[in-house]
């Protein structure tokens, strides 16, 4: 994969290290605004996908507060206010029928505490415990079985596809297991960008809308207290935006302006200084990171200038 140099760690002057990437920005009407490495390499989106996922559920007659849209499409730190909203979204069921394995809470802060106090792992825990709630809860309201839900041949994971195909506007060409043992299906930057440029314009009332509006009301249920893509779903109005494993990156202004990132080694230190540069491109003015990291390369280039 063609990746770029995106990122520099800088140390009194000197390059110490850096992050080779991928990154692209659409114009609401779906042209490139801007584009670096590979933006249309086969890729996992890793919990990018989230919101994807969660309006295949909404589209299948899912209807929840937008607390429960929020909680759907999070990876969340497992702070009580996480697990309280993936609690609600379980309803009457036990924590014991979600598909994801038992863990720690995701936030280093939360997860010490729970630690220190002697706490076993749990799956509502779990960062995507939400998600799979409302897997759980789709399959009741459609009468599927629950068992098996995770399985790409159930009901449930054949129309989160073709939502997925429909969003991204790319056939899914292969099938993964995600961390949180849902399927993971590979699509593009630019597939990514597309779907959550949709995602961000839609109508109110459609299924869309009921996840973006999730999004864009409790951005504290997407991420957590200490988490940087809260913090920039606050400081920007009306965005939508998603972090996931693996250096992902997917945002959207209420326009249809959309970005997708991708840090080929992983390293998500990178992750936020590129996106606040994407979002600059944009007009959009948020915190860039740590002084030591900065763009570099096509991405500097069009800083510079002011424009993609």
């Amino acid at each position: 994969m063609n990746h770029e140099l995106l990122v520099e760690l800088v140390r009194d002057g000197m390059v110490e290290g850096g992050h080779h990437g991928s990154v692209i920005v659409l114009a609401p009407d779906g042209t490139t605004l801007f584009d670096a490495g590979a933006p249309d390499a086969p890729m996992y989106p890793r919990s990018t996908a989230k919101p994807v996922q969660a309006t295949a559920m909404a589209r299948l007659g899912l209807r929840l507060p937008p607390a429960g849209f929020a909680i759907a499409a999070a990876s969340h730190s497992g702070e009580r206010m996480h697990l309280d909203a993936a609690a609600a979204v379980l309803g009457g069921r036990s924590p014991g029928e979600l598909g994801n394995p038992a863990d720690f809470p995701y936030d280093p802060v939360e997860r010490d505490a729970w630690v220190a106090a002697g706490r076993a792992p749990s799956k509502l825990a779990h960062n995507c415990s939400g998600k799979h709630a409302a897997m759980l809860a789709t399959c009741e309201l459609n009468g599927w079985a629950s068992e098996g839900y995770l399985d790409p041949a159930h009901p449930l994971q054949r129309a989160i596809a073709a939502t997925f195909e429909d969003l991204t506007g790319r056939a899914i060409d292969r099938v993964a297991v995600d961390g949180c043992g849902a399927p993971l299906f590979a699509t593009t930057l630019r597939g990514l960008a597309t779907a959550v440029s949709k995602i961000a314009t839609a109508a109110p009332g459609t299924p869309e809308h009921l996840v973006a509006d999730g999004i864009r009301r409790h951005p504290e249920l997407v991420g957590g207290s200490r988490r940087d893509v809260t913090a920039v779903l606050r400081a920007v109005p009306g965005l939508i935006a998603k972090d996931g494993f693996e250096a992902v990156q997917v945002a959207a202004l209420p326009d249809g302006t959309a970005i997708a990132i991708k840090i080929a080694d992983g390293g998500d230190r990178a992750r936020h200084p590129v996106l606040a540069a994407a979002l600059a491109l944009c007009g959009v003015r948020v915190p860039p990171g740590p002084e030591n990291l900065r763009v570099t390369g096509k991405l500097a280039e069009a800083l510079a200038v002011g424009r993609p």
